[in-house]
């Protein structure tokens, strides 16, 4: 193993580490506030929702749209409007799709970065919104991947960040599994946060 690749390690793993902590200092801050408003100030989803509170299709849409335009809602919510009915099955049933539409809009983000990262759209949001993670691309190769699959690193604009540098679809597609990792440690902890609630 060469000098390079030994110092690549312990760094991979801080940046993986670093990353991880702010998911769950942020998993904590929406969870705990979420059932400290629901409890103290009456707060409810369904009234932030309205009719589309009990319509699972216009949720995902709007988890679709939500997710492909760089994550602008953070999954954790919809994992907690999965609990409206506080049934296992139901919140499972739930969160399956919520997990394939979240890995689903990755792969739209990578094909969106394939074959549209010459347009000025394009170079404007590279430049503007995701370029910063270019150098980490460069550095940690297809690892920045797992990283953005199960942290709050934006996955579908990595997706992009990656399909525009012609990088492997398949390599992709394998690294990117790890979001469904992320659905299911996260899913766990708010089923049991609102056990506890």
């Amino acid at each position: 193993m060469s000098k390079e690749e030994t110092k690549v390690l312990p760094d991979r793993r801080r940046f993986l580490l670093r990353n991880l902590g702010r998911g769950f200092m942020w998993l904590i801050v929406i969870v705990g506030g979420y059932f400290y408003a629901r409890n103290n100030l009456n707060f409810t989803l369904e009234a932030v929702l309205g009719p589309v509170y009990e319509k699972p299709t216009v949720v995902y849409l709007i988890f679709l749209a939500s997710e492909v335009i760089f994550g602008i809602i953070p999954p954790e919510f919809f994992m907690i409007w999965s609990l409206r009915a506080e049934v296992l099955t139901n919140y499972i049933n739930n969160i399956i799709p919520l997990s394939f539409i979240s890995y689903f809009a990755g792969v739209i983000g990578f094909l969106i970065g394939q074959y549209l990262n010459t347009t000025q759209f394009f170079v404007a949001m590279k430049k503007r919104v995701f370029g910063k993670f270019e150098e980490h691309l460069n550095h940690y190769g297809g690892f920045l991947v797992v990283v953005a699959a199960i942290t709050p690193l934006p996955f579908s604009g990595i997706a992009m960040l990656v399909g525009s540098v012609k990088y492997s679809f398949k390599k992709y597609l394998y690294f990117s599994l790890f979001r469904f990792a992320r659905f299911l440690v996260y899913s766990i902890i708010i089923w049991e946060a609102n056990i506890l609630n």
